[in-house]
């Protein structure tokens, strides 16, 4: 399957452009955008919860019960993404994206302005009506830039910064959510004057947002020929149609919408479970809250620091686990508290029992941060810019659906008398379930989490150069051949999939068949031995160069026996001979191993007087280090296997 992404560059790859990602936020290009996207959330959930607190302890409306209350409010707010959001993916796709984010604020502008009259009339029918209808309003605006907000982050960031920057954008969203509940349930709470101050705050919000998006810069129209269609519903399908044209991002759609599923479990039940479970006041949920936002913002902001400025896939297994291993704990962690009086904020604290409950809360969003992040990276990465708001438009939708039967779900499960703890088991085990089959339906996922791991914890892998390594378009890597993990090593540094060409007998060995099979390697052997297999593994590597798509090769032909480089083969060139056949520029990126010579994976052992890998586990301990330094691309037309053979083993000496 091709994964070429036809949009056209990104900003510059530098080698280092900035320390790390907050670093975005003294920038142009990201920092306007940052606290425009940050207002909006806030004032989203300012608006909300205020409103949601007056209806439940201040107004007295005969047609909205408390009981129903919540439940109107996030019902209203969510449908918009149902009826609108193909709409908006087309108008993002065929519109200057700032000049959206600035008509977008202008309508919250006007929105708040509506809800203040609301806040501040007599009639408690009429503030309920005016209300609600703001409700929905406000969820039409979230609907509008959902598809900008990470539409505009690949135009303005380079592959290196996309992770970091979709990092920061989840961390902010989740801050300000806080932050939006706790100035809103604050400000509707003072005695007399409580909705006047949430009007006056919203309407300041609203301003303050649009002003900072003034600084935006101009990200142009992806798709300006688009004829918009205006039926929601053929929009709606037709975009859902488009998404699964590209398997990889369809199903990295499907896993971020049952990351909604999974958290609208938990966030629907935080007042019941403070409640009903752990005996504690509004406080307590209040607490809930905080924990698991803060979780959700560290686990997005260190998703940069684990996958070294790339994006990372490997770590969407790392957070499927970690959210169904702390989510399944939770439930063992709450099941056996006493009943007590209802406890207060720092009488809940003081209580060794209900720090593993907080633990618990603070990991598993944590892990639902690293599992989500890379997600949303990689659907910007991989789907085409003319499409790409269009494709985030679907991914809204499915949100959206998810969210809902997730509701669904947790109501009957409620109704046929599982506890709200059991409600946490059944989820955390469900998500294991999904995880697993998403996974296999996808290895691309579980091959990047093994060469995560294996770089991270069986060595210390260092990467040198992995500017030069091409975020779109077709290229050969060539790399020395060392042991038997290289590949995996290579994986471990490229932020695309990679597709390897390698001598066919190591698909015989038992763990290590099975893993190159699953990578989809090109099996080859000698003409002499089987000239079939050997035609037919340079034409796969044609196709894959056709394709858009990483071609690795080892052209030493085997692992080497004495650590030392060998001379290269002729096959690079029959490659590059194919692609020129085919119409292609492939350019030649060489690349060197360091330091795995003498490690477990490599032929350092002698047995019976043949140099073999595997003998002794740990020869070198846990962390050795190891490293992969990759050089300038090198045009096809000047290469030849000695020039490579000599750039390798200068990369080799760096």
């Amino acid at each position: 399957m091709s994964t070429v992404n036809t949009a056209p560059a990104s900003p510059p790859l530098p080698a280092d452009d900035h320390p790390n990602q907050f670093a975005l936020l003294k920038q142009r290009r990201f920092a306007p955008f940052f606290w425009t996207q940050f207002s909006g959330a806030a004032n989203d959930n300012l608006f909300k919860f205020a409103f949601t607190v007056m209806v439940t302890y201040q107004l007295s409306v005969s047609w909205l019960p408390p009981a129903l209350a919540g439940l109107a409010i996030g019902a209203l707010f969510i449908l918009p993404f149902l009826l609108f959001s193909a709409t908006s993916g087309q108008l993002t796709d065929k519109f200057e994206k700032t000049r959206v984010i600035r008509f977008v604020k202008n309508l919250e502008i006007v929105i708040m302005l509506i809800a203040a009259a609301g806040f501040m009339a007599t009639d408690v029918n009429l503030q309920a009506g005016i209300l609600l209808g703001c409700t929905f309003l406000m969820g039409l605006h979230s609907t509008l830039f959902g598809p900008v907000k990470f539409a505009y982050l690949p135009q303005a960031l380079n592959e290196r910064e996309l992770t970091g920057g979709n990092g920061m954008v989840e961390m902010g969203t989740f801050v300000a959510i806080l932050l939006g509940q706790v100035v809103g349930g604050l400000l509707v709470a003072i005695p007399g004057v409580g909705p006047a101050c949430v009007a006056f705050v919203c309407i300041a919000v609203a301003v303050v947002g649009r002003a900072v998006a003034q600084f935006i810069p101009l990200a142009p129209a992806t798709d300006p020929a688009l004829k918009i269609n205006w039926n929601p519903v053929t929009e709606t399908w037709r975009n859902l149609k488009l998404a699964k044209t590209n398997i990889v991002v369809w199903r990295s759609m499907l896993g971020i919408s049952w990351m909604w599923f999974f958290g609208a479990v938990f966030l629907s039940q935080f007042p019941s479970f403070a409640k009903e479970v752990l005996h504690g006041n509004e406080q307590v949920a209040s607490l809930l809250l905080v924990v698991f936002s803060i979780g959700i913002a560290t686990g997005s902001l260190l998703c940069e620091v684990l996958s070294k400025r790339h994006v990372e896939i490997g770590l969407v297994p790392l957070g499927a686990i970690g959210m169904s291993v702390f989510a399944i704990d939770l439930y063992f962690a709450s099941r056996g508290l006493p009943a007590s009086p209802m406890l207060g904020l720092q009488a809940f604290v003081a209580q060794p029992a209900h720090w593993r409950v907080m633990a618990d809360l603070a990991l598993l969003s944590l892990f639902a941060g690293l599992y989500s992040v890379p997600m949303y990276a990689l659907i910007q990465l991989r789907s085409l810019s003319t499409h790409r708001a269009r494709i985030i438009a679907a991914n809204n939708i499915l949100n959206a659906l998810f969210m809902i039967v997730s509701a669904v779900l947790a109501g009957a499960l409620l109704k046929a008398n599982f506890t709200i703890a059991q409600i946490f088991l059944f989820t955390g085990l469900a998500n294991a379930v999904v995880a697993f089959y998403i996974f296999m339906l996808v290895p691309e996922y579980l091959l990047r989490f093994i060469a995560f791991m294996l770089s991270r914890c069986v060595y210390r892998f260092k990467v040198t150069g992995d500017h030069n390594l091409p975020t779109q378009g077709a290229a050969i890597l060539t790399c020395n051949h060392v042991s038997f993990v290289d590949p995996v090593l290579l994986m471990a540094a490229s932020p695309r999939p990679i597709y390897f060409v390698m001598d066919h007998r190591i698909f015989k060995m038992p763990v290590l068949g099975w893993f190159f099979r699953l990578v989809k390697a090109i099996p080859i052997a000698p003409r002499a031995e089987d000239p079939v297999m050997y035609e037919a593994a340079f034409e796969a590597a044609a196709k894959v160069l056709r394709d858009g798509d990483l071609l690795a090769i080892f052209p030493e032909g085997g692992i080497t026996k004495d650590g030392e480089l060998q001379a290269f083969k002729g096959g690079i060139m029959k490659i590059l001979d194919n692609a020129k056949r085919d119409g292609i520029d492939a350019p030649v990126i060489p690349m060197a191993l360091t330091n795995l010579w003498g490690s477990y994976f490599s032929r350092v052992e002698k047995v019976q007087d043949q140099q073999v890998a595997m003998v002794r586990p740990f020869r070198r301990g846990v962390f050795s280090r190891v490293g992969l330094n990759a050089g300038v691309p090198i045009p096809a037309k000047n290469v030849t296997p000695e020039a490579l053979h000599a750039r390798v083993g200068a990369l080799l000496k760096e």
